[in-house]
């Protein structure tokens, strides 16, 4: 039995029961639409998301609002299929969600983000927030950054890599086409990617950035759980945090 609830499969009477003052509630925050090499799925930032969501409410008493599947992504625009929202629109998105929550009880939000860009409109979404006296905090993926040092063995890369696709070997096997996983890296890491070498971009005709090949399910495994430890305890202290 879960210990958390999904306020989607509530009607709105049962929402009543479980939207107060002292309701945690989580938003996964996860692109249902953006690329990731040719050997992953456009949609597999949701993948994560829904995944780390559903270890969330095995253990956390928490409400959790629908998965958000548009966001902030402007770095892979160039590439088929994907999508991005602009920042001031992404960061409004976000604060309309809680702001509408909130006016039923909870005043604090956890943003399960499962991206890197999506900080530039999660940060001020927080302080928008704060203004309304709702307390607000959200996964930081550079958090992350050491245990993929320890498990990965890759020269660098930080998308559809080492790292993102051992995770994904992990947690939803049946998405990831390791026969399609290439070597793609361009050591420069300059802003967003682009098959376009004269860009001054980082150039990825794959859309990789690292080197998908190494990924292992054991590495995966360490990484995944690392995350959800990491987010049973951060959700652990919003609870305790104090209002304004």
């Amino acid at each position: 039995m879960s210990r958390g609830v999904l306020l989607e499969n509530l009607t709105w009477v049962e929402a009543e029961q479980v939207l107060d003052s002292d309701t945690v509630v989580v938003l996964p925050i996860g692109a249902a639409a953006k690329e990731h090499g040719p050997h992953l799925l456009l949609k597999n930032d949701l993948l994560i998301a829904n995944y780390m969501r559903g270890r969330v409410l095995e253990v956390c008493d928490v409400v959790v609002a629908p998965t958000l599947g548009y966001h902030h992504y402007p770095a892979f625009s160039e590439y088929p299929g994907s999508t991005s929202l602009r920042q001031d629109t992404a960061r409004d998105v976000v604060v309309d969600i809680c702001r509408s929550l909130a006016a039923f009880g909870p005043r604090r939000f956890y943003l399960l983000n499962t991206g890197v860009s999506t900080v530039r409109a999660l940060a001020p979404a927080v302080d928008l927030l704060a203004a309304d006296g709702i307390v607000a905090r959200y996964t930081d993926l550079a958090s992350f950054d050491d245990v993929g040092k320890v498990v990965g063995s890759q020269e660098g890369g930080s998308h559809a890599d080492e790292i993102e696709t051992s995770m994904m070997l992990y947690l939803a096997p049946d998405s990831v086409d390791m026969t399609k996983a290439e070597l793609d890296y361009d050591p420069r890491d300059l802003p967003g990617l682009s098959r376009d070498p004269e860009t001054g971009r980082t150039y990825s005709p794959t859309g990789i950035f690292g080197d998908a090949p190494l990924a292992t399910v054991e590495k995966g495994r360490i990484v995944v759980e690392t995350w959800v430890e990491t987010l049973i305890e951060e959700i652990a202290s919003l609870r305790a945090a104090e209002l304004p």
